[in-house]
């Protein structure tokens, strides 16, 4: 496969300098499970030159449902040694770094410390490594995007993306909200859901963890991944808040 075979397509709707553009971007992906591979999949077919790949998990049986690399065969394996050879499968010129320990305040900083990051997406569970993420980046004047939940969902189509303070109904966005506010941090843009979360529960009374399914996170991790194509190749620019106008 040539590099005009790969990108031309592409080229067609965002012309050979986005293509250049997101050829030369690097972009920080936290979490590779639901949404955070299907961000993977859309950006390294997009052309994206560069990643940096985060997560300390394991696949498992119940990631097969919804994770685009889970399959029989990677249950056991490492996220980001699979991530990394789904890349290179796609495009081989692609630079990857894998980042293999669990996210947390402690760690973010030194990994967004690196020069060259051109947008990080954020599609971590943990709370506290959210906000960490988010803080960071933003200090640092990288775009950032992060990913409220996908659990509990079935509706993909009320999916939002758009400045956080606007957002509704997802309880982990009012988590965040409260949380940023008190940090001063502002004007972050996040995709959540409309949909009021389903709710479920095991037969003798105990707490499931949020229920899952193919369609959810997989569009969640796609919108996301145009999002930034967009952004990085100069069709659209970023939300801008004052107005809010999403993409």
């Amino acid at each position: 496969m040539t590099d005009e075979t790969f990108s031309s397509r592409t080229a067609r709707l965002i012309g050979d300098d986005g293509v250049a553009r997101l050829a030369s971007a690097t972009v920080v992906i936290l979490g590779l499970g639901g949404v955070g591979g299907y961000v993977l999949e859309g950006l390294a077919r997009a052309g994206v030159g560069g990643f940096i790949l985060a997560d300390c998990d394991a696949f498992s049986e119940s990631n097969l449902n919804r994770q685009i690399l889970a399959t029989r065969e990677t249950i056991g394996r490492k996220k980001t040694d699979v991530a990394l050879e789904r890349v290179k499968a796609i495009n081989p010129q692609a630079n990857v770094e894998l980042f293999d320990a669990f996210l947390d305040a402690g760690n973010i900083p030194e990994l967004l410390s690196r020069d060259g990051i051109s947008f990080v997406v954020d599609a971590v569970d943990n709370v506290t490594a959210k906000i960490a993420a988010v803080s960071e980046a933003k200090r640092r004047g990288i775009p950032v995007l992060t990913c409220m939940g996908t659990g509990n969902h079935l509706d993909a189509s009320r999916f939002v993306i758009g400045d956080l303070e606007k957002s509704s109904v997802c309880p982990l966005a009012r988590v965040m909200r409260n949380e940023l506010r008190r940090r001063g941090v502002s004007g972050v843009t996040a995709l959540w859901s409309t949909e009021i979360p389903q709710k479920g529960s095991a037969p003798d009374g105990k707490r499931l963890p949020p229920a899952s399914i193919s369609c959810v996170p997989s569009v969640a991790g796609l919108l996301i991944a145009g999002y930034v194509i967009r952004a990085l190749s100069g069709v659209c620019t970023p939300i801008d808040h004052r107005k809010d106008n999403p993409l």
